[in-house]
């Protein structure tokens, strides 16, 4: 039986950590949530039945659960490569609002050229620049010992500070005073996956879910193949398991944060085009709206791996959908209240991570007849 080696669930079998306890952290979460509602007075089954027919009930907001999603999933992936790498990335948010405008210049500047060539080159754009931003806290974390969350977090702000001064001063719509660019033009912009679908004649409700969904899914592919099955991700992920070993073997662990981050950066970066690209059609303030730091809770309740990554952003994108449905559905359940319920759900798969490995190894000793 396959079993952890490390860490506070040292000696779990690999299903009761990669199953088990997510699904105890939600449970508790949930059982909170629920309690919470019943002291306002509501009924929390009712609020359950809801929120899941609200994010899966029908084909838009199956559409809208998916285009949240997307955006977890981008960000799960840039924490859980930093992860692996033993580095802890609360920069996905600079990151994404930088690849932002990697992704919006093309768009922009670029828009002569046909969309065959402008997707690809908004990708590489929101991933260059993401992965741009990135390096810069790397380097002074592998070459001058600067803890990674500080300068990841300082990061964020500086970003946020940047794009404000270029969409009110250097990019902002002419005539206009809203801080934001002139809009995309209209061969600059992915295509929504109901239009995309109704080419080829197959209908499905209108939604903001576009193409980039497909691209969230190869990155999880790209990851998974470059983390276990290429000599580069036995290295990042050798270095990050033991810095000593890593040395021994030759491997230059300053150089590995320096890959784990870019990677990590460009990964955050290309969360822009779901949001910019599919949907807005310009560069606007805010876009990021706190993806960057629930990506941290979606990589910790993924478990790093792509596969858990996108079943974590899918619960992610449904409690978004699903509660705004709620608290349209029962006004007394409001939006904020919604919040709280995603906050103990990243509360519980974070922080509390392994609050039920004391109950759960005491199970399977007693199981064990131990």
């Amino acid at each position: 039986m396959s079993v952890v080696a490390t860490g506070p669930a040292a000696g779990l079998p690999r299903w009761a950590v990669l199953g088990l306890l997510p699904a105890l952290n939600l449970l508790a979460a949930f059982a909170i949530s629920g309690l919470i509602v019943l002291l306002i007075g509501e009924n929390p089954w009712e609020a359950v039945r809801l929120l899941v027919w609200g994010a899966f009930g029908f084909q838009e907001a199956i559409g809208y659960t998916l285009f949240y999603a997307t955006n977890f999933i981008f960000t799960g992936l840039a924490v859980a490569v930093a992860f692996h790498c033993g580095l802890f990335n609360i920069g996905g948010e600079g990151q994404a609002y930088i690849g932002g405008l990697g992704m919006a210049l093309v768009c922009l500047y670029l828009d002569f050229l046909p969309f065959a060539l402008i997707a690809p080159a908004a990708v590489a754009g929101a991933a260059l620049f993401g992965a741009a931003w990135a390096f810069v806290p790397a380097w002074l974390q592998a070459y001058r010992g600067s803890h990674i969350v500080i300068t990841t977090i300082m990061f964020n702000f500086i970003a946020a500070a940047v794009m404000a001064y270029l969409l009110v001063n250097v990019m902002s719509r002419p005539g206009s005073m809203e801080p934001e660019s002139r809009d995309f033009a209209p061969h600059a912009r992915l295509p929504l996956m109901h239009e995309a679908l109704g080419a080829i004649g197959i209908d499905i409700a209108a939604s903001p879910l576009n193409l980039s969904f497909l691209l969230a899914l190869l990155c999880c592919g790209a990851v998974w193949v470059f983390m276990w099955h290429t000599p580069a991700g036995y290295r990042l992920r050798t270095a990050g398991a033991s810095q000593s070993a890593a040395l021994y073997g030759g491997i230059s662990p300053a150089r590995q944060i320096i890959v784990a981050m870019l990677v990590s950066g460009a990964l955050a970066g290309c969360m822009s085009l779901n949001e910019l690209m599919g949907v807005q059609h310009r560069l606007v303030l805010e876009f990021t709206a706190g993806y960057g730091f629930a990506g941290i809770a979606v990589a910790l309740m993924g478990r790093g791996h792509p596969v858990g990554i996108v079943i974590a952003s899918l619960l992610f994108g449904a409690l978004y959908q699903g509660g705004a449905e709620l608290s349209f559905e029962i006004p007394s359940i409001t939006r904020d209240m919604v919040v709280v319920i995603q906050g103990l759900v990243i509360l519980f798969a974070g922080a509390l991570e392994f609050m039920f490995v004391p109950a759960v190894r005491a199970a399977l000793l007693r199981g064990r007849g131990g």
